[in-house]
Order: C-alpha cells, then structure tokens, then sequence
C-alpha cells in the first residue's frame, strides 16, 4: 500500500503566483503517481492458476472465543456432550448415509451464539475427539467457492491452493477430511424457506462432507430454526439460546461498566444500584452489555449513570446501541457509519482505516499542529474502547491489528450513514468449469459520497459510478482475471469524478503494467491513491 501526497484545497480566487504553485503542485502528484505505478510492475499472470480476488482473502481464519466468557460454561458442556454422544453418529453403508449429524443453536442477534461456538470449538481442540476442528462464518450474502475455501484452509491450517473453478475446490476439500472426524462449526447461516436458491447453495456446502470420518459433527448457529432444519438438523438437537440468570447477567454486564473504573468506595456503592437497574432493561442481550457498560465505563458519574437508568431507550437491543451510538462523539460517529460501506464480517485494518478517515477530512482539532492521523487514531481508539470496533483475534494469519463490526452495528451504522455510504456486494455463480460475476441490480442512491464495489466492471463504472457527482470516496475491491481494465475506464473516472478523496482500484491487465492518465491532475482533491495487485489481499473472518 502507498499513499499519494496530501494536496491542500485551494480558494477559488488565487494570484498567478498561487495558480503556478497549484499546477506545480499538481503536476508533482501526477509524476509521483506515474512513477508509483512504474514501480509495479507485475509479472504475467497469464499462464498462473489464479481465482477472483473478490473471493481471495489469504488464510481464513478460526477465532477465539474472547478473553473472559461469563455465564455459558453448562451450555459449553451440553453440546459437547451433544457432539460426543455416539448414539447419533451416522454409519456409512452402501445407501450412502450421512457420516455426519447436524446440531443447531439458534436465537437472536447479539445473544452470544458466535461466542458460544467459539467456546465450544476451544475446547474441542484441547480434547482431541476429532481430528479436525473448523470454524467457519457463513453470513447472509455468502458464495459457495468462498466457504470451501474457508474450510480447505481450517483443516490444513495452510492457505487454499488457488482453483478456479468449484468441482476443484470440492476435490481438494474432500482429500483433506477424507478417512477425519471432524467437527465443522457454521456459524451465522442466514436461510429464508421462500428462497429455493439460498437452500440450494446451502446444500452444496454440505455436498463434500461425507468425505469425512463417521462420527463427525456439525454445529450450526443462525437466528432462526428453519436454517438449522434445512442443514439437516433434527428438531431434538436444534437448540436454543439460554438466557443468562438474572445474575449472572449482572455480572457481565459490570464486568464492562467497571473494568478500571476508579471511584470512591461510597459512589461506588451507589453506581453499582444504579447498574442493577440498568441491566434489567437490557433484556439478557451480552451485545448490549457490551456497549453500553463501555459507555457507562467511561462516564463513571452518579448523575449520568441516574439519568440513563431512568429513560426508556435501553429497552431492547438496537435502542442500547442507538443509545451507546449517540453518545460517541459527533467525529467519531462519522467515522462509524463510513464503516457501513464494507461488507459484513470484513476485517479491517487499523492503519489503514486510520488512513481514510484523515484523507475524508473527518479529523477535527484545536491542535493546528496535530497530524491527521494522530487526530482519527485517537477516534479509531474510542471505537475500539467503546466496542464498536472488535479485535478480531486469528491463529493463522500473519495479520495484525485487524478489527470487525458486529452484525447488529453495521446495520447501526447502514441506518446512520443513510444515503452517504452504499456497497455493491457482486455474487459468483458457476458456469460450466468457471465462475462468473452477476450483475448488480440495485440501484445507486444518486447523492451517494462513500462507493465500496466488490469487484471491477467496464460497464458499472461507466454507466453509473461516472454518474455520482458528489462522490469522495471509491474502493473497488477486485477485478476478474479475465476482464482487462482499460485505460479509457480509468480516464472517465478521473475526468467526471472531480469530487473524490480517496481512490483505491484494481490495476490488472496482460502486460502487468499500467500507466496513470494525465487526467489526474484534475482530482484535485485527491489525498489517497492506492492500487490492488495480485500480491495484495483483503482478509475476512
């Protein structure tokens, strides 16, 4: 990654000596730009093996559960035993029975399901009963080459070879869990019974299963019981998710809302009655104990702490978040809902995050002297002491510093970006040996500012990104190997985006090369450039 020069707006009335400095200025950035991509040189490509960047992310990883799990040690226990219970094992015969059975937990967001999973998957690993463990985040817009590539790299704990088509996929999934007994965590499965497609890929991600060992299990988490159902679980193992008692529940929730919290004893005495009466109206829910006992964390005030007690706006989970949301700093809730143009379960990077919000010009200080940077990484801080930005913990990449919204904030943050933040999240279906992109049918809010496109098209790009006036900000994610980006593409976005700030775009073509159209000299408001070459990967969870 490399970052252009930082250019300063200049008034609209400048003397000859400030426009020459401004074309000087200008002229700079295009030679450092040009040299920058002269610098990139990529080898060619054409005979390599390679898959859609859309898709690949380097090595998917398995997460931890947190650092401290409070209340779920007896659910932790009974599924194990669930998935120990050898009465359920299926036997492979000649009909082709399932080697393995399905188990379920389901409840709503924000309930602790992933966590629990998680639990479940560490301590599967300690004990040794199978000799895989996966764990793997389905989500609601989901592709099918991506999720075995998921499990191909959970049971080698090596990144996937890179196939490009899915019969190939399947093949090298199935070497890998052939004669193991595996445990495979789904987590998150989204599953609509009016949707004959979302049952059918569903199913596909079962097909290369049977490869494994008798006695292998799945565990399934999803908001609803028809998605376990359709994955095959029985009604019997679909399980619910527990509410935590009453106390141990205010355990939790003042774990987060006193963690190093120092107050004298006599007021302490007095917010820890306050805190009784507060988690009482967050309904069980982890998620809103989480955010709100952070922010009640960093106010440890009698009045304030009174005063939040005594509305009705902690009454359900999305009001606690609303609630937490509210009380972020205006500059730190910009940076928030700019968040909502990446797509669920993305990893984001904390310098890089850091990065874009200085380019948007979101950094607001007394300090004339301060960095930018330093500035948004201080709001990155407060995201992140507040919950609403997650560490994501891996054990088998080489990423560091990556971080992840919760399901329940990022439509937080989709309801408070509205229409100033918009993503376009391409599917991949199977064609014959290969994988084409679908179009996008969704239409682009018109005044849209903040453009994540998962991957590259002529078509898009000309018939409707050249067409935003006020965009500022434009990632595309990826572009298909096969589709060359031309360069007349990339000049009518230079011409008719005057607006943009920050420009990342994928530069592949036969040659490995690309040259920077004199036109960029005319994003004059240009602060971040960034190229995507092959060698570069977004990661996922």
């Amino acid at each position: 990654m490399k970052k252009c020069n930082f250019l300063k707006d200049q008034d609209s009335s400048m003397s000859k000596i400030e426009l020459k400095q401004s074309l000087e200025k200008i002229e700079k950035v295009i030679n450092d730009a040009c040299g920058f991509f002269e610098q990139m040189n990529l080898p060619n490509k054409s005979n390599a093996n390679l898959s859609k960047p859309a898709s690949s992310r380097g090595a998917v990883t398995t997460a931890r559960p947190p650092p401290l799990v409070i209340g779920r040690d007896k659910d932790c226990d009974n599924i194990v035993a669930m998935l120990h219970d050898k009465e359920e094992d299926a036997q492979p015969d000649t009909n082709k029975a399932q080697c393995y059975s399905v188990i379920g937990i389901h409840g709503i967001g924000g309930s602790g399901k992933s966590t629990l999973s998680q639990l479940v998957c560490a301590r599967e690993e300690k004990d040794g009963h199978f000799n895989l463990v996966m764990w793997v985040h389905v989500s609601q817009d989901f592709s099918v080459d991506t999720i075995f590539r998921q499990m191909s790299e959970a049971a080698s704990r090596t990144p996937c070879p890179q196939f490009n088509n899915l019969d190939t996929l399947q093949t090298n999934l199935q070497k890998k869990l052939h004669g193991k007994r595996f445990l495979l965590v789904l987590d998150d499965v989204w599953y609509n019974n009016r949707d004959v497609r979302q049952y059918e890929k569903l199913q596909q991600i079962l097909s290369p299963l049977n490869a494994g060992e008798a006695g292998s299990k799945i565990l399934v988490t999803s908001r609803t019981k028809d998605a376990l159902i359709a994955l095959g679980a029985a009604e019997q193992r679909c399980i619910p998710m527990s509410l935590l008692d009453e106390d141990v529940f205010l355990k939790l929730f003042k774990h987060y809302a006193f963690h190093n919290v120092c107050v004298a004893a006599d007021d302490r005495i007095r917010l820890e009655d306050i805190a009784t009466h507060i988690a009482k109206k967050l309904k069980g829910s982890p998620l809103a104990a989480k955010l709100v006992g952070g922010q009640l964390r960093m106010r440890p005030n009698i009045d304030y702490w009174r005063s939040s007690r005594d509305g009705n706006h902690l009454d359900d989970t999305m009001g606690a978040l609303w609630w937490s949301y509210q009380h972020l700093d205006e500059q730190v809730r910009r940076c928030f809902a700019y968040c909502s143009i990446f797509p669920r379960r993305r990893l984001l990077e904390q310098h890089e995050l850091v990065k874009l919000w200085a380019a948007e010009g979101f950094a607001r200080s007394s300090n004339e002297g301060k960095d930018l940077e330093d500035v948004c990484q201080g709001y990155f801080d407060e995201l992140v002491s507040a919950s609403f930005l997650q560490p994501e913990v891996k054990k088998y990449s080489s990423k560091k510093d990556t971080y992840i919204v919760h399901d329940l904030l990022l439509d937080l943050a989709d309801r408070v970006a509205g229409s100033d933040c918009f993503r376009i999240e391409n599917q991949w279906k199977q064609i014959g040996d290969g994988l084409i992109m679908e179009g996008c049918e969704e239409e682009v809010p018109p005044d849209v500012r903040h453009l994540f496109v998962q991957t590259y098209g002529s078509e898009l790009i000309n018939e409707k990104i050249c067409k935003l006036d006020n965009l500022r900000t434009l990632i595309i994610d990826g572009v298909d190997v096969r589709i060359q980006v031309e360069e007349k593409t990339v000049k009518s976005l230079f011409v008719r985006l005057k607006k943009l700030r920050v420009l990342i775009i994928p530069v592949y073509n036969d040659q490995g090369t690309f040259s920077v159209p004199e036109s960029i000299g005319q994003l004059r408001h240009l602060r971040y450039l960034r190229h995507l070459p092959f060698e570069t990967r977004f990661f996922w969870c």
